[in-house]
């Protein structure tokens, strides 16, 4: 592992160097002081989907969804669950299909929600379907 990571800010999206032995010490954001784990997903949209998943060192798990998806809504709360699971070691986000269409063609989402884990701005995984909260979190712990 390097000694140095590079976390993108979900606030104002700026990329933090964060020395890794403190990555669960709770930093915060060189640029505008707040936290950089918010135990949260972030919304992403097209202005910053790609800073978030190329230019951060530590996996991104995607959930593509749409506000009237029932198996998407029946999932936030598992989402928003592995969040808390999962930081400081991987970011949650998600993107909203219905709000950023060209994102859902460029990655090819044919159902949703589909999850993405990305590393290093490479898809390493996928799965489509809703998952409850321990699934996401053996699911993305077994691909990251």
């Amino acid at each position: 592992m390097n000694d140095t990571l590079h976390i993108v800010c979900p606030h104002c999206h700026s990329t933090n160097r964060v020395p890794a032995a403190r990555i669960d010490q709770a930093p915060n954001c060189g640029r505008c002081h707040q936290t950089l784990f918010t135990a949260q997903p972030i919304e992403l949209t097209q202005a910053n989907f790609a800073t978030h998943i190329t230019r951060s060192d530590i996996p991104v798990l995607v959930d593509f969804w749409a506000p009237w998806c029932g198996p998407c809504k029946m999932m936030a709360p598992y989402f928003v669950q592995a969040a808390q699971l999962l930081e400081p070691n991987m970011h949650l986000v998600k993107v909203n299909t219905e709000a950023e269409p060209n994102l859902g063609v460029q990655y090819g989402i044919r159902s949703i929600p589909t999850l993405i884990l990305f590393r290093h701005g490479r898809e390493v995984a996928r799965q489509a379907g809703a998952m409850r909260v321990q699934e996401i979190v053996h699911w993305a712990q077994t691909h990251s």
